[in-house]
């Protein structure tokens, strides 16, 4: 049976090969930095005003990529890791080490030194770059390798809070760093005269590695290579809402997630559109920097959508000039889309329209595949349409060999396939075979929908990934922690889901080692609280166990072993019916 493929309805691209730097920074026009004038804005920082412009931009780059060489010795394909909130460091030291043809790995910023030891050594990082707040988890990552602390402090350079490099106020350096390279160190001893060039077959070497996490073991590192960014920046054009040199975008999505990395650190250059950074979302200084700023977009996830439904800082500050929310990384309701919308527009009489859009990608897709355009707005709750130069299937035996495709209007597991596939799993053929065909498709474990228009929905997950604001957990992760617990004997965990906070929760179902320990309804809800403030001090805040945790008699599982995730969803429904488990601590029960 021949292939149901899905093209764009867009106009297909030309994707030169060649290096991203060279891609964003290249013109023969000393005056422009790509088609933009050097002078415009590229970053500022939202609490200082400081700002870095295009051609500051690139010289700080070409000199932070000589300092690479110069001091530390960097070459060719060696790569570095960046752990630290977001600032505007950022694109200096990420387009600072592509100039120098490195790699760069991308690190949550609320790692603990288990997280960041492992994709430390996975990713074959020889440098660590870290705020000066990340420096204690960094320093017992290092003491956890056995390294001296000498030894450990030659792979370590400090982002600091100061901002005199950009013309900013200065900060002194946290005692806790002294003695170590600083950022600053690596600027001024002189500028690479031009950037490493990864032309024609090169351009599809790898250039960042983001960490995605499978629903089995450790998290993966996806190679994503110069080819696949430039392809996704070239081809959201057509689809994504109209925005220029003229306009400002606020930043707040972690630039650690490709959602950011991609979206905010590359995509607005293209556009000559400066970047107002924060380093992490916080509501009033989000309103506050819209009205300062006269913000005209933000890239956001559902749960910022929710705070913006119901914060009282929303009445406090004039968000008139904002005109695009455009949500991805999680799937956005119509109700909350129109909640958002209303109040937003209510409190505004300048006319200017506002849009909720949301789009779709995964880390394995650089990340954006499905764009919801604006003349799409009112098909509320879609992903939006596929994207030029990419093709899409939905298939029904996901798990087969591919070989059936979905009914018209039915859904399918989506399969991608176009140059933004990543190239594949870092040291991990194994899984990249599983999750790429040998004709190139990717499956992406998301059911969903195409409607006679050519907008998809998303309606399910193969997958059983757990997101929680737009962040990855793996269920099988969190078990594998829980098990470490002396008083756990088995355990599972699920998402359940939250409507007031639009996002997945993981919930644990876990076999007390000792059940007569645990007979009463009062033994069973301290044990549970117990548990719950033992897993944070195991991993990064958003893998905590925000759903609650069930003690139950067995963890149901197939005869081959495998957990029966389906039946403790269904429990899950049983025990939560009508509450939001966002809401508060749901009791443990038999």
């Amino acid at each position: 049976m021949p292939q149901k493929i899905y093209t764009s309805p867009g106009s297909s691209v030309t994707v030169p090969d060649c290096s991203i730097f060279t891609f964003l920074f290249g013109s023969s026009d000393p005056t422009l930095i790509g088609p933009y004038p050097a002078s415009q804005p590229a970053f500022i920082d939202a609490s200082t005003g400081t700002t870095v412009t295009r051609i500051q931009l690139k010289q700080l780059a070409l000199q932070f990529g000589y300092g690479l060489r110069s001091v530390f010795g960097a070459k060719r394909g060696d790569t570095i890791l960046v752990y630290s909130p977001n600032s505007i460091h950022w694109p200096v030291v990420i387009f600072g080490a592509v100039a120098a043809g490195l790699r760069c790995t991308l690190a949550n910023s609320g790692y603990n030194a288990r997280e960041l030891a492992f994709q430390y050594i996975d990713s074959g990082a020889k440098l660590v770059f870290t705020s000066e707040e990340g420096l204690p988890i960094v320093r017992q990552t290092f003491q956890e390798f056995g390294l001296s602390k000498a030894e450990a402090e030659k792979r370590i350079i400090v982002l600091p809070q100061s901002l005199k490099w950009a013309g900013g106020p200065d900060a002194p350096r946290h005692s806790d760093a002294a003695g170590l390279v600083g950022f600053e160190d690596l600027l001024g001893k002189g500028a690479l005269d031009a950037e490493e060039r990864f032309d024609g077959a090169d351009a599809d070497e790898t250039v960042y590695l983001c960490y995605s996490s499978g629903t089995t073991g450790k998290p993966k590192g996806v190679e994503t290579t110069h080819k696949n960014i430039i392809t996704v920046l070239k081809i959201v054009h057509e689809f994504f809402p109209p925005f220029d040199q003229t306009d400002k975008i606020l930043a707040i999505l972690p630039f650690y997630h490709i959602y950011g990395a991609v979206k905010l650190l590359h995509f607005p250059f293209t556009h000559g559109t400066p970047i107002v950074v924060m380093p992490r979302f916080d509501p009033i200084q989000f309103c506050a920097n819209i009205e300062r700023y006269g913000v005209n977009m933000a890239l956001v996830v559902p749960p910022v959508i929710v705070l913006l439904a119901r914060h009282p800082a929303v009445e406090k500050y004039d968000l008139s000039t904002l005109r695009v929310l455009f949500s991805g990384a999680a799937p956005l309701g119509a109700a909350l889309t129109k909640t958002v919308i209303d109040r937003l527009l209510s409190k505004r009489s300048n006319g200017v329209p506002l849009y909720v859009l949301q789009g779709y990608g995964l880390t394995e897709t650089s990340p954006t595949t499905h764009l919801q355009p604006q003349d799409g707005a009112h098909k509320t709750g879609s992903i939006g349409v596929l994207l030029p130069n990419l093709e899409a299937r939905l298939v029904v035996d996901g798990e087969g060999n591919g070989e059936i495709d979905a009914d018209e209007g039915q859904p399918g597991e989506l399969w991608i396939r176009g140059t933004s596939i990543m190239k594949g799993y870092l040291n991990r053929p194994d899984a990249t075979k599983d999750s790429i065909t040998p004709d190139k498709w990717f499956k992406t474990g998301d059911i969903a929908i195409r409607d006679s228009d050519g907008y998809y929905y998303i309606v399910d997950r193969r997958k059983e990934l757990i997101k929680y604001k737009g962040f990855q957990v793996p269920p099988a992760e969190l078990e594998s922690v829980l098990l470490t617990h002396p008083d756990i004997a088995d355990a599972a965990v699920i998402g359940v889901e939250s409507a007031k906070q639009a996002t997945e929760l993981p919930r644990a179902y876990v076999v007390h080692a000792r059940p007569d320990e645990v007979k009463t309804e009062a033994q069973k809800f301290a044990f549970a609280q117990g548990v719950k403030k033992w897993i944070q001090t195991q991993v990064a805040r958003h893998k905590f166990l925000r759903g609650g945790v069930i003690i139950i008699d067995i963890v149901p599982k197939s005869a081959a072993g495998k957990i029966l995730r389906r039946e403790l969803r269904d429990r899950a429904k049983q025990e939560l019916a009508g509450r939001d488990p966002g809401d508060e601590d749901v009791k443990t029960k038999l």
